[in-house]
């Protein structure tokens, strides 16, 4: 016999919804380019719908972002948003977190337990970071999807829930079917309608937009006026590469406010990896390789808008590079001191770890 789910004695429904509304007063999802713009649009189209989402996009791209304001813009604003973290759960408590238990079904079920899909009934249901999904799980998920029903460890009848899937995930979902690691059928029934982020090194006409928003907003946090970016910080934020994207930005921004003095906001008061990007070889090359910086993700680099202090040190670093470490014939070729290239490589804020003293 099929039930609606009952409010579980530990976590509500009703607290659910409450602790959501108070959540979702999230900011605005910022960007002028357009591939951004094609972003907001799709989202204002699919948002009334109830499709399954499937959101791609690299850590910090703001994929949880987009998913709550998909909640927002439908008919179930007013239900509960359930955000959980799948790979954040042990493998062996994700389908107790999820479905909830019966009372005694495992060594420690004391009382039945209400599970994150049926708090999300009427409501939309997040699932972040989907490709850690264990097998197991995903076959319960799959049940859910199409029949609209859960089933609590240790119980035998099904509940039907009315919720809304939006999933995520920064991994290659396809590879991860042709490892059999994620059920293909599973992988369809995500990917209604797919939504990819661009990463901030694809859309770098938004920095400067984002650094202001996230500027302001971290001001009045501290109460006080918020300076003006200076010529030489912006640059330097606009020609970052931000490994961890919107959210890296978020935080350079808060850092450079809380140590900054004075009407404007300097390059000093940016944090070391935007001011001096560290080098880094390439990760299909050998110990030769020519290093890049930190972000750009294998492609080559743009030398014509590097500074002599760049090229300097990229040199160094592929010597360095070549030999495997050793400072002291890495000096030796550079026609350098050894006292020398170590104050250079301490400036560059590379560890001693990378290079050895013979």
């Amino acid at each position: 016999m099929k039930t609606r789910p009952q409010p579980s004695p530990s976590r509500s429904a009703a607290s659910v919804r409450g602790a959501a509304a108070r959540e979702l007063a999230l900011p605005p999802i910022l960007g002028a380019s357009a591939k951004m713009q094609r972003l907001l649009r799709l989202v204002q189209r699919v948002a009334p719908t109830d499709s399954t989402v499937l959101i791609l996009g690299e850590s910090g791209t703001g994929k949880e972002l987009v998913a709550r304001s998909l909640h927002l813009l439908s008919r179930r604003a007013q239900g509960p948003f359930v955000p959980v973290n799948v790979g954040a759960l042990p493998e062996s408590l994700v389908e107790s977190e999820l479905y909830g238990h019966a009372r005694g079904a495992f060594t420690g079920a004391a009382a039945e337990r209400q599970g994150l899909v049926e708090e999300a009934d009427r409501g939309t249901l997040f699932l972040d970071e989907i490709g850690d999904m264990p097998l197991a799980a995903q076959v319960k998920l799959l049940r859910t999807l199409e029949n609209n029903e859960v089933r609590r460890v240790g119980e035998n009848a099904p509940r039907i829930v009315d919720v809304r899937v939006v999933a995520a995930t920064n991994r290659d979902l396809h590879g991860l079917v042709a490892q059999g690691r994620f059920r293909e059928d599973l992988f369809y029934r995500l990917n209604v309608v797919q939504l990819e982020l661009p990463p901030l090194r694809e859309r770098r006409e938004d920095i400067g937009l984002l650094a202001s928003f996230f500027l302001d907003r971290a001001a009045r946090r501290q109460d006080r006026p918020a300076p003006a970016f200076a010529p030489d910080a912006m640059a330097l934020l606009e020609k970052y590469d931000y490994p961890g994207n919107v959210r890296e930005l978020e935080n350079a921004i808060e850092h450079a406010l809380a140590i900054s003095e004075g009407p404007l906001l300097t390059s000093a008061d940016l944090p070391t990896s935007i001011r001096t990007p560290r080098l880094l070889p390439r990760a299909t090359d050998g110990p030769g390789a020519a290093p890049v910086r930190d972000g750009t993700r294998g492609r080559e680099a743009d030398r014509s808008r590097w500074s002599l202090e760049d090229v300097t040190r990229e040199h160094v670093m592929l010597v360095l590079g070549r030999h495997h470490g050793n400072a002291t014939a890495a000096a030796r070729q550079l026609g350098l001191s050894r006292t020398t290239l170590w104050r250079m490589l301490k400036r560059w804020g590379v560890p001693r770890a990378g290079a050895q003293e013979d």
